[in-house]
């Protein structure tokens, strides 16, 4: 049991309302909260001096702070978690928002990537905060891989997917590549790549170069490994990451100092080549899942939450993610259903595309 579960489990009713109350509170204005608020909205009558004793205690406990010294109370990043844990009222998806979303998803296009542009869109206008959405890998067999050389310091690789897909990129070759070394690696990659889909080509090349070492040219070995390390490295990665909303994460906070905060997590964001760590977050746990300031690097200095839910294909494989990034102050409730509701409605589509 975590500490927070533990304290939640300890506290008594009057300390669950007052908490929860200036969660709420919080939540819905951003300003934090005094006791003489409390006061009038509390279900039993007691003083602002009874309330102000148990906010007291709350801070003690690691789950109210104040900001400032005759200023009320607003959740720390433990209260915020304690309160998704176990105070969290989840509403149902609004028609309105439903209607938005199925509308931008349902506009007929058969391109994968413009139908996730639009799921970006759609999430950051319903919820006015910024999407995040991570595309998925094309993992369909592979029928054909050639290298084609542009210039003795430029090669292509092309990769022929059996579902017809084609896709290439341009890389460095190793120095002194002849045409027959060229040849000589994409037979030796052919030979083996009948069904086999690029990650499990690769892990297949890697046992049998080391197996066939004396039997493939050297300068056709690097030229292999050069080639298909493009496509598993950073640059290389099939996974794409969409993030839709910045002027509407800029305009919730209001500070200059909130705003440079929030400046590096898009900078950060949209330089960041590694985006897997979506995926193995929203791996971890079935559903939609949020993280509060901290609890995800990424979003550490800016102070940021995410709420994400990963999207699966037709084989209940996840493939994606959808989310929302915005200040601690989200509205948890309603957002928490529009990103699984989203997620579902692409993982859908997504296995009706094939």
């Amino acid at each position: 049991m975590s500490d927070s579960a533990r304290i939640f489990n300890e506290m008594n009713d009057r300390s669950r309302e007052v908490f929860r109350r200036v969660v709420q509170g919080y939540l819905d204005t951003g300003d934090p909260v005094g006791s003489r608020t409390l006061t009038r909205s509390m279900s039993e009558k007691v003083s602002a001096a009874t309330v102000r004793n148990v906010m007291q205690d709350l801070e003690y406990l690691g789950l109210l702070d104040s900001p400032h010294v005759s200023a009320g109370r607003v959740p720390t990043q433990m209260g915020l978690r304690m309160f998704v844990d176990g105070l969290l009222e989840v509403s149902d998806l609004d028609a309105q928002d439903r209607q938005k979303i199925d509308a931008t998803l349902g506009e007929g296009n058969a391109d994968v990537g413009g139908m996730l542009d639009r799921v970006g869109a759609a999430l950051s206008g319903v919820t006015q905060g910024a999407s995040l959405v991570l595309a998925p890998k094309h993992e369909a067999p592979i029928k054909h891989i050639e290298f084609v050389s542009l210039a003795h310091d430029r090669a292509l690789v092309v990769l022929v997917f059996a579902d017809g897909h084609v896709e290439n990129r341009l890389f460095t070759p190793p120095p002194g590549q002849t045409p027959s070394s060229m040849r000589e690696a994409a037979n030796f990659l052919n030979s083996m790549v009948e069904g086999l889909t690029l990650s499990e080509l690769q892990t297949s090349v890697r046992n049998q170069i080391s197996q066939r070492r004396q039997e493939i040219d050297t300068l056709a070995r690097d030229l292999v490994e050069n080639g298909l390390a493009l496509w598993a490295d950073d640059e290389g990665s099939h996974e794409r990451l969409i993030v839709r909303g910045r002027a509407n994460l800029l305009g919730s906070e209001e500070e200059a100092e909130d705003l440079e905060r929030i400046r590096t997590l898009f900078d950060d964001l949209e330089r960041k080549r590694d985006i897997a760590e979506f995926l193995e977050l929203a791996e971890e746990g079935d559903g939609v899942r949020i993280f509060i300031g901290s609890e995800n690097k990424l979003f550490s200095l800016s102070g940021s939450s995410l709420v994400v839910s990963p999207y699966m294909n037709a084989d209940r494989k996840i493939v994606g993610a959808v989310g929302v990034i915005g200040p601690k102050r989200l509205n948890y409730g309603r957002i928490v259903p529009i990103v699984d509701y989203t997620a579902q409605l692409v993982g859908k589509l997504i296995s009706d595309r094939g």
